[in-house]
């Protein structure tokens, strides 16, 4: 059996028969709030003192909102989160995709946020806490962003915090759509991964390039879909983007870093995107690991701000 599940059965057993006196005494002097995610709406606790996050744009709103994070997964911390003095106190709970359930019990946490990543493991999650996951809809970004920021703010109290965030970013995009309809340049975004391409359009994953910034689309019909559209660089080609934003899949997850050099070969060296030095490489760990979170989206901002500008 797979040494994953069988530490997941381990703490399960361990926890099964004191997780209620647990979880009443949580919340003895505390009360509770109601939190929408996909598929309903799930109570949890007020100030929790212990809070393990799987979400790496939830940790970076905590961050910038000064809300102490218990553990999270280190592996693959984003370069950005990284850096904070504050990192050395995060306990480190293994690997997003596959947490370590020993060490997220030992942290005993009154609460776990979650994103996608891990929405199959929410059921086993929330035996050992309760568990809310604060995903983004990528198909309706902005709102969905805005509610998860908007549900933080809440359970810690910081409400007031949040809408000063909110109000700052919602100017900054404003300024960027402006200036991305005034620019009349239409964008592709890719993935890079170890040689393959996959291309994102409206409503994806990598969408909030065009449905939030406001960037045209250099192509209109593509799929969407979790792993994107897969593309060649004749493709590339074909569509000419104005702006070709790239993604190192490679980078993000510590593997081999894409080679810009390679990256550029003759048919990407015929687009316009190349010729005007409007290929952007987009900082991989904020836009394949992370984002949905304060720090995340103003990250996001800056390099859409940098591009607008050559």
């Amino acid at each position: 059996m797979n040494k994953f599940f069988l530490s997941l059965a381990t703490v399960l057993m361990l926890t099964a028969s004191c997780k209620d006196d647990k979880a009443t005494a949580k919340t003895d002097n505390r009360g509770t709030i109601g939190v929408e995610q996909p598929g309903g709406t799930v109570q949890v606790p007020q100030n929790p003192e212990r809070v393990v996050v799987l979400h790496y744009g939830i940790a970076d709103t905590m961050a910038e909102l000064g809300i102490p994070i218990a553990g999270l997964p280190k592996s693959t911390l984003p370069a950005y989160l990284a850096g904070l003095p504050e990192s050395a106190q995060w306990q480190d709970i293994g690997n997003i995709m596959t947490p370590n359930l020993e060490k997220i019990n030992e942290l005993d946490p009154e609460l776990i946020i979650i994103s996608g990543r891990q929405a199959k493991l929410a059921n086993d999650l929330n035996k050992l806490a309760a568990t809310v996951n604060l995903d983004v809809d990528a198909s309706n970004y902005m709102e969905s962003f805005k509610k998860n920021q908007r549900a933080i703010g809440e359970i810690f109290g910081k409400e007031a915090e949040v809408e000063k965030e909110l109000t700052d970013i919602d100017a900054r995009i404003e300024e960027i759509r402006k200036k991305a309809a005034a620019s009349g340049k239409k964008a592709l975004i890719v993935l890079a991964n170890e040689g393959k391409l996959s291309a994102y359009g409206k409503g994806s994953r990598f969408g909030i390039v065009h449905d939030v910034f406001g960037m045209p689309a250099a192509d209109e019909g593509i799929e969407v879909s979790t792993h994107g559209q897969v593309v060649s660089n004749e493709y590339i080609k074909e569509k000419n983007p104005d702006y070709l934003f790239v993604i190192d899949r490679g980078g993000a997850i510590n593997r081999e870093a894409l080679n810009k050099e390679k990256f550029a070969n003759d048919l990407i060296k015929a687009t316009d995107a190349y010729k005007n030095d409007r290929i952007v490489f987009l900082s991989p760990d904020i836009w394949y690991l992370s984002g949905g979170g304060l720090k995340s989206i103003k990250l996001m901002l800056s390099e859409m701000e940098t591009a607008l500008n050559r």
